[in-house]
Order: structure tokens, then C-alpha cells, then sequence
């Protein structure tokens, strides 16, 4: 009888975590598709990394540790999703893109100018700056995001708005 109760909180407990699992991943919704539209630059694509990101979080819940870390390690796993999107995207580039790439052009060249210095800059200094600038965290919130001492944020962040000076 010991044995059954134990196995009822255990099932209630679960119950509980499905249900904080969800009300936690529901406001953090419209940040995570902000980030990863920063990185995709492309509706669609933002939001199945969002989507994802989201199942991904699911199924390596029970990885997560401390409650209070949830956003954090949500929006770390939203950037790999984007990056692994990036990545499959580099080895096929559909000629349509192209298309729609040289139309964009026309429209605004600064902004084109600032992506292609982004795309430039070494992956550490980018994700820094975006999440600086695009998303408006503060450098001791990139820092328990990215795992970094904050003075390491600091100086990548120096270091990348140096390379985004060079490049434009």
C-alpha cells in the first residue's frame, strides 16, 4: 500500500510539472519567436524553430534542475535550433531566396548592409550582439543564457561592435 501511494504523488507530481512546464513555455512564446526571427530573419522559419525549440524542451524536461533557470536554458535552446536551421540552410540555398534576396536589396540597403556585417562576425561576438540589441537583455542576462563569466559578455560585446564597425 506504501508502494501505491508513492506511485500517486509521483503521478500527480508529473501532472503538476506537465502543467508548469506549459504555463512557463506559454509566456515565454512571443520572446523565443522575437529571438528567433533576430536570427532567421523570416517568419515561417521563426516560428517552426520556436516550435522546436518547444518539443525539444519537452522532452529533455526532466534535465532541467532549477525552476528558475527555465527561461534561460528556453531561449539556449531556441538559439541552437536557429543555428541548426542556419546551418541546413548554408548547404542548400534555393534559387528562389536568391530572388527574393536581390529584390530586398532594393528596398534597404542599410539594413542589407548590417546583416551581411553580421553575418560576418564570429558566431560568439553575433549571438552576444543580438541578443544585446535585438532583444534588449542586459549583459548579466546573456551571461546566465550563453553560461559565460559576464565579464566575458562585456569584452564579446566590445570585440563584436568593433567587427560591426570594420565590416560596414
Amino acid at each position: 500500500m506504501d508502494q501505491t501511494m508513492k506511485e500517486v504523488h509521483f503521478a500527480h507530481t508529473s501532472q503538476m510539472d506537465e502543467e508548469t512546464f506549459f504555463k512557463y513555455l506559454s509566456a515565454e512564446q512571443r520572446r523565443l519567436y522575437s529571438i528567433a526571427f533576430s536570427y532567421l530573419r523570416n517568419e515561417t522559419d521563426a516560428l517552426e524553430a520556436v516550435q522546436e525549440a518547444s518539443c525539444r524542451a519537452w522532452m529533455k524536461r526532466k534535465k532541467l534542475k532549477n525552476e528558475q533557470a527555465f527561461t534561460s536554458w528556453l531561449i539556449r535552446i531556441t538559439i541552437n535550433c536557429c543555428m541548426d536551421e542556419l546551418r541546413r540552410k548554408k548547404r542548400v540555398q534555393p534559387s528562389e531566396k536568391i530572388k527574393e534576396e536581390a529584390v530586398q536589396e532594393m528596398k534597404s540597403s542599410d539594413r542589407i548592409d548590417l546583416e551581411r556585417a553580421m553575418e560576418k562576425m564570429k558566431k560568439k561576438y553575433r549571438h552576444v550582439v543580438m541578443l544585446k540589441y535585438y532583444q534588449d537583455m542586459t549583459t548579466a542576462e546573456i551571461a546566465n543564457i550563453l553560461k559565460k563569466p559576464e565579464g566575458t559578455i562585456k569584452t564579446w560585446l566590445r570585440e563584436g561592435l568593433k567587427q560591426l564597425r570594420k565590416y560596414m
